[in-house]
């Protein structure tokens, strides 16, 4: 297939979590509605908003009180715990529906999908035929609406499906790309997060045109190679294939993540949590049969600012000891403690398939330990995560609650590798 010819889609449920809710509960249709994490476990942010609470200000990330407040003299707020069992029940009915139309589809997240019809469609009246037909068959098989962007690559379809919701249809093409892309904000292309917006406002680049039209070296400079990807993206040279459904992506990352019960305040604590995390993502980690030379930690304080600390690992490895004591040098050289601690995360990067151990390693500790966790995973897989748990787990009973391999919980992969 020519890559001068392809025909992508891209198709974003809308609103997914709270749309699925309304469906099942007409009567929440006229309220605000927001979908919420455990409140009693701290998880209570807003996961998903219908438009009502979207209008009244309501952002994703908010807490309930915010929500509430916001909502207070505009709408009756129903507030809804989330069931992500559910919802990915309908996402894979939603998926089934796409394969009727196409073998490439690659999943990005719950509620999103790029479709590559380049094999069913000869032009992008016949790309937006299907597309229509699509959005018609979602709605008359399950009541949700969805939007689809229509586009000769990844990135473009993903922004057109962006530029206009609910329950439409957005074509851009090689033609009409400048007219249509150049004058959004830069934050609107995909992976221009909140921190590179800010970089990019220091370097005047406030427009996608105008990160089109800056000197690649001087992004560069500046970004290193995302530099390079950022501007291939606002000139519309992404390649990317759509992957074909049922292969398996190569893993960049492997992390979770959790909301603490309660605020950390002291290293006890703290390494219960880290542990708890290590002892899981490692266990992800065998799973795919690779060792990890690196490792990142994620901190979100009580007023809800998180940053990210990371260091290469002395040899590569997949024991969750070696994982826990490296999160943990990580969080006291970045002085985690200095105010008390709302959430922590782990992910693990740089994988490689052998250990290829130096000669100053212990090879004896490092094979007992793995042996260790071995074990450990058999009996967690058998009889569930809470069969078996490190001493320190049993010192306070909040903390030794925390289930890290719930769905919630999982840091889900990257799909650009910068």
């Amino acid at each position: 297939m020519s890559i001068l010819r392809r025909f992508i889609l891209h198709s974003d449920l809308n609103n997914f979590y709270a749309s699925v809710e309304c469906r099942l509960n007409p009567r929440l249709a006229k309220n605000a509605v927001i979908v919420v994490g455990d409140v009693e476990k701290r998880h209570g942010v807003v996961l998903a908003k219908n438009y009502i609470a979207k209008s009244c200000g309501v952002k994703t990330g908010d807490t309930v009180i915010e929500a509430e407040n916001k909502c207070r003299d505009i709408a009756i707020l129903s507030k809804v715990p989330a069931r992500l069992w559910l919802y990915q029940r309908v996402s894979k009915i939603v998926k089934s529906i796409y394969l009727k139309y196409t073998d490439n589809v690659e999943s990005f997240g719950i509620d999103e999908a790029w479709l590559d019809v380049s094999a069913n469609a000869k032009s992008y009246a016949e790309a937006m035929e299907l597309a229509e037909m699509i959005r018609q068959e979602v709605k008359e098989t399950l009541g949700l609406t969805v939007s689809i962007g229509v586009s000769y690559n990844k990135i473009f379809a993903k922004l057109g499906s962006d530029l206009k919701k609910p329950d439409a249809i957005t074509m851009i093409t090689r033609g009409n790309f400048r007219e249509r892309v150049w004058p959004l904000p830069a934050n609107a292309l995909l992976y221009v997060g909140h921190a590179t917006e800010k970089r990019l406002t220091k370097m005047n680049i406030k427009t996608i045109g105008d990160l089109a039209t800056t000197d690649v070296k001087t992004l560069q400079r500046v970004f290193g190679i995302m530099g390079t990807r950022l501007w291939e993206f606002a000139n519309g040279l992404d390649n990317s294939p759509v992957q074909r459904w049922g292969d398996k992506d190569e893993t960049k990352s492997i992390g979770n993540s959790v909301t603490c019960p309660k605020d950390l305040t002291n290293m006890d604590d703290v390494n219960t949590v880290i542990y708890t995390l290590a002892e899981c993502v490692a266990m992800r980690l065998k799973r795919e049969a690779m060792y990890c030379k690196e490792i990142q930690i994620t901190i979100k304080n009580n007023r809800l600012e998180s940053y990210e600390r990371q260091c290469k690992l002395p040899y590569p490895t997949d024991t969750s000891k070696d994982i826990a004591e490296s999160a943990i040098k990580l969080f006291v050289a970045s002085n985690g403690l200095a105010e008390p601690v709302r959430a922590l995360g782990i992910r693990l990067k740089d994988f490689s398939t052998d250990m290829q151990l130096s000669l100053l390693s212990d090879h004896t500790s490092i094979t007992k330990q793995e042996t260790l966790d071995k074990t450990i995973d058999k009996i967690r897989d058998k009889y569930g995560c809470y069969a078996i748990g490190r001493g320190n787990t049993l010192l306070d009973a909040e903390l030794g609650d925390i289930n890290p391999q719930a769905e919630l919980h999982i840091i889900h992969p990257q799909y650009y590798r910068f």
